[in-house]
């Protein structure tokens, strides 16, 4: 997820608003892709299966291009701390909370990134303090959370609430892994090698609890239309989507990349609607 701790000088020009929209189709239809794999496969093991199979291909594209990930054990640190806020802990925490509640509604709460960053970005960093609009439009969204959960859910935790708070919670690890990860810009990191790297790192971290957690061997052999999920959501959502992101961030800036989690609720909720057959309620809009 991009971050809101760099600055942009210029506005995006027709191209750039391009791959934006595709980004948000990309992104929003891991959604879509989550609904669909939680069926007959676990949480850990979606996860994995999404950041190891986007591993092996932005790895390919590494070797391709005749590009080798760095060897230095600080700059992997940085990659396994980058995996774990920006992958790891994010992707599982939205699939399992895809297990209780609709994909747009998942969405949704993901554009609560944007919020989260702002604050966390005050906090931890010395050029991106809190102004008086900055304030607003936190305020003006925390509520605007809230009502779309409904205050009720807050009396009364249930499944439901507890996959909502997942949701937030995953959101808000996309905002530490936001300023997380202007550090690799002060390594001297390539975006390609920090996407690569990042994702080897998740698929490294994730495989030993998957394999101890659920034993995917164990499980039935998933359906061929769960398999095109999990390829969806390695294939496009993750590896493609990731090439796209960093070749935008280098060009429109990580501000700017910041309206693709207000675009993702949209090709979320058409797709939840039109193809899962997902009921929209007034509160998703």
């Amino acid at each position: 997820m991009p971050s809101a701790t760099s600055p942009v000088n210029r506005s995006m020009h027709a191209r750039e608003w391009a791959m934006l929209i595709t980004l948000s189709v990309l992104w929003g239809g891991s959604f879509f892709f989550n609904a669909i794999a939680v069926k007959e496969l676990l949480p850990f093991t979606i996860v994995f299966l999404r950041v190891g199979v986007a591993a092996l291909i932005l790895n390919a594209v590494l070797a391709l291009f005749k590009l080798r990930l760095p060897a230095s054990p600080r700059i992997w640190a940085a990659f396994f701390g980058m995996g774990l806020l920006n992958n790891a802990v994010p992707f599982t925490l939205f699939v399992w909370g895809q297990t209780h509640i609709a994909s747009g509604l998942a969405s949704i709460l993901n554009a609560t990134t944007p919020l989260f960053t702002v604050l966390v970005a005050h906090v931890f960093t010395e050029d991106e303090k809190l102004s008086g609009n900055r304030i607003l439009g936190v305020l003006v969204g925390l509520v605007g959370v809230i009502v779309m959960i409904g205050p009720p859910a807050l009396q009364s935790l249930g499944d439901e609430t507890l996959a909502e708070l997942a949701c937030l919670c995953a959101a808000l690890s996309y905002a530490f892994a936001g300023v997380f990860g202007r550090q690799f810009k002060r390594l001297g990191v390539a975006p390609l090698l920090t996407a690569t790297g990042q994702v080897t790192a998740s698929a490294m971290m994730l495989a030993p609890i998957a394999f101890a957690a659920e034993r995917p061997w164990t499980l039935p052999v998933p359906s061929l239309v769960v398999l095109g999920a999990v390829l969806g959501l390695a294939v496009i959502s993750t590896a493609l989507g990731y090439l796209i992101y960093f070749r935008l961030l280098e060009t429109a800036g990580a501000t700017n990349l910041l309206l693709v989690t207000f675009l993702l609720p949209v090709s979320s909720l058409l797709l939840g609607t039109l193809i899962l057959r997902e009921k929209i309620v007034a509160d998703e809009l």
